[in-house]
């Protein structure tokens, strides 16, 4: 089954075509082309993301980036079988019209790009519905319905939450390595490449700009929050912590970059600083497991002043000593909520994953755990928003109604800013 998905959650135009199969339990999943827009450049000079700047580049980029997705994965074409009739056809082109009214850059394309391409091979379309920035979620959903209604081919809304559990297994291992062929004498035999297994019940850790949640998965499409941020997203801490250290939007990984510079310098001599610069680790000792950052930027602003003159040095020892903070309260949350929940699985997944000291440590102390469960965290290029998870959680949904698009109604589809999931 082929599903072609869009991302439009916030900053980053996504596109991705993706190959499904297999059950329920044991998905198997195969990225035929993706593509992602970072307007990160645009934004960078507001100290964030400007949610009207947002839906205009993603009306300018949906339409090359799905072009480039056809280029790559080089889908093969149809006709329909059955031409629509005039009227049809008619009425058709009136409610992408309608559909496409408020998105002027966007519909401009479509006409003139979009409108005559044969109907591609695909099964399903997929769409992010939220949670997110609404203007931006719109410009992805209209497209999806466009699309829908163009090619007939059925549209499903997909959370954006449950795209960051799903992006872990978009993972490819080796089933057997190039070393183990010798070893097996398998002779001239290929890699077989698979993907991870879930195994249930599992917590799931979602880390991001917008969102710290922690959620009891006891099977696919069966979510509970357990936890989650009573302030500040662990994302927007850190690029308000990078603020205050004069370091450029977004703060993350220039936050993470500087800290790793003095974690190299603690480990060659002792640093003067080191032993005056202790943030406070927010809620750790609490009985739930929810998070709290807003205290802990508001430390870093009132610790600030007491260093003197921030050097380059200073600013890397207190990037360090934060971002150790928030590892460590991550870290006892969902620990312990795997181990009072007896997960088989511990999934980490969104943005701030991508940070080495936050991935490094939760790869190091998992294995420390009495129930030995799993860990599974996405590859790289899966942290960030992309459309490749979209299209697997949109799968998810495609075997539970048992492929039955008579029970899909993407035409109905809103975006939700807060959708749960």
């Amino acid at each position: 089954m082929k599903i072609l998905a869009i991302e439009t959650s916030c900053d980053d135009s996504a596109i991705s075509l993706v190959e499904a199969t297999g059950i329920l339990a044991k998905p198997k999943f195969r990225i035929l082309a993706e593509v992602v827009s970072s307007q990160t450049a645009i934004h960078q000079a507001y100290g964030g993301v400007v949610p009207n700047l947002a839906k205009r580049e993603h009306g300018k980029n949906l339409i090359p980036l799905l072009l480039e997705v056809f280029k790559k994965s080089k889908i093969k074409n149809h006709l329909p079988k059955f031409r629509s009739t005039k009227l049809k056809q008619a009425r058709k082109l009136n409610k992408i019209e309608k559909l496409l009214e408020r998105e002027l850059e966007l519909k401009e394309q479509f006409w003139s790009k979009i409108l005559d391409l044969p109907k591609p091979k695909i099964d399903y379309l997929a769409v992010t519905a939220g949670p997110g920035l609404e203007p931006a979620l719109w410009v992805g959903i209209n497209l999806a319905k466009a699309l829908s209604l163009l090619w007939d081919i059925p549209l499903l809304g997909v959370n954006h939450l449950e795209g960051h559990l799903v992006s872990v297994i978009l993972n490819q291992k080796s089933k057997i390595t190039r070393q183990n062929f010798k070893k097996q004498n398998l002779g001239g035999q290929e890699n077989k490449k698979v993907n991870p297994v879930v195994k249930f019940p599992a917590v799931g850790l979602i880390i991001s700009g917008g969102h710290t949640e922690i959620i009891l998965m006891k099977k696919v499409g069966d979510y509970k929050k357990i936890g989650q941020t009573r302030d500040d997203a662990v994302g927007e801490a850190f690029d308000k912590v990078a603020r205050l250290l004069g370091l450029p939007y977004p703060g993350g990984p220039h936050i993470s970059h500087i800290a790793e510079q003095a974690s190299i310098l603690r480990q060659s001599a002792s640093s003067p600083r080191q032993s005056a610069i202790v943030l406070p680790r927010p809620m750790i000792n609490s009985k739930d497991y929810d998070f709290s950052f807003s205290g802990l930027k508001t430390a870093v602003l009132y610790l600030l002043p007491k260093l003197g003159k921030l050097t380059a040095e200073i600013k890397a020892e207190v990037a360090l000593e934060f971002e150790t903070a928030v590892t460590e309260v991550l870290l006892r949350k969902t620990l312990q909520a795997s181990q009072d929940f007896k997960a088989k699985t511990i999934i980490v997944g969104g943005g701030v994953i991508a940070n080495r000291q936050i991935r490094d440590t939760f790869k190091k102390l998992v294995k420390t755990l009495a129930t030995k469960p799993q860990l599974l965290i996405p590859a790289q290029t899966h942290t960030g928003d992309n459309a490749s998870m979209i299209a697997g959680a949109a799968y998810f949904q495609v075997k539970k109604i048992k492929h039955k698009p008579s029970l899909i109604s993407g035409q109905k589809i809103k975006a939700d800013g807060n959708l749960k999931l």
